[in-house]
């Protein structure tokens, strides 16, 4: 069973929106509508679970039914992090999962997801988890204070991670099973915490267009991709 966790806990604080960017209407569709439709229609998709805030539950749950969302089987409550709501989320597949079944992380706000990626997600062939990485187009220096170049690093070896990440739902639960909070609270990627604790973690080619809306201007080009593919 291949379970997709969509994390949709995000404020937008950073952005300054009257409501958290994942429920903006894009041509009558809130951002986390365009990933509820793709896991509804792949095939290689059979539940999914959306980690929210309370508040918001109705809202998606009211879209699910309007648009015949029939795998959304649960929903978990966002925690301060995200990797915290990550975990609520993983508990929320209990009972439906099993230790060899795969879990598909996703930011609700990334809604150009494609169903080729999610198939090279799911070919995990022998690893604990896959993540979709590109590679880094610009020198990058790594500095120990911000002030000064400390070191060289090699361009051809650095990758920039995206969502979703897969992993064995079994012994990805069990890494957050046995960490502390404090480490939850550190923790910034979906891939970070499994590698740290011994899991074999295999790199797919991600896709350009599978940004993230951080930022307005990524909101103005979706919005110009969307309107674009409707004329």
């Amino acid at each position: 069973m291949n379970i997709a966790i969509i994390l949709s806990g995000g404020t937008g604080t950073r952005m300054k929106l009257s409501r958290p960017k994942q429920y903006l209407e894009i041509q009558g569709k809130p951002i986390i509508g365009f990933c509820l439709d793709l896991f509804e229609r792949s095939d290689r998709i059979d539940k999914i679970v959306v980690v929210c805030h309370p508040d918001w539950k109705d809202y998606v749950a009211d879209y699910a039914k309007a648009q015949k969302i029939s795998k959304l089987c649960a929903f978990a409550e966002s925690g301060d992090t995200r990797q915290e709501s990550l975990y609520n989320g993983l508990k929320a597949c209990e009972g439906v999962a099993t230790d060899d079944s795969v879990v598909l992380i996703h930011d609700a706000a990334r809604p150009n997801l494609e169903e080729d990626l999610i198939d090279r997600l799911l070919a995990l062939d022998g690893y604990d988890g896959a993540m979709p990485v590109i590679g880094v187009k610009d020198t990058v220096y790594f500095s120990n204070d911000g002030s000064e170049i400390t070191n060289l690093l090699d361009r051809d070896k650095l990758f920039a991670g995206q969502a979703p990440e897969s992993f064995l739902f079994g012994k990805y639960y069990a890494v957050h099973n046995a960490v502390s909070t404090e480490e939850l609270k550190k923790t910034r990627g979906s891939s970070e915490i499994a590698f740290r604790h011994g899991l074999k973690i295999k790199l797919v080619e991600g896709d350009e267009n599978n940004y993230k809306i951080t930022t307005t201007a990524d909101l103005e080009k979706f919005e110009m991709q969307k309107s674009g593919a409707k004329r």
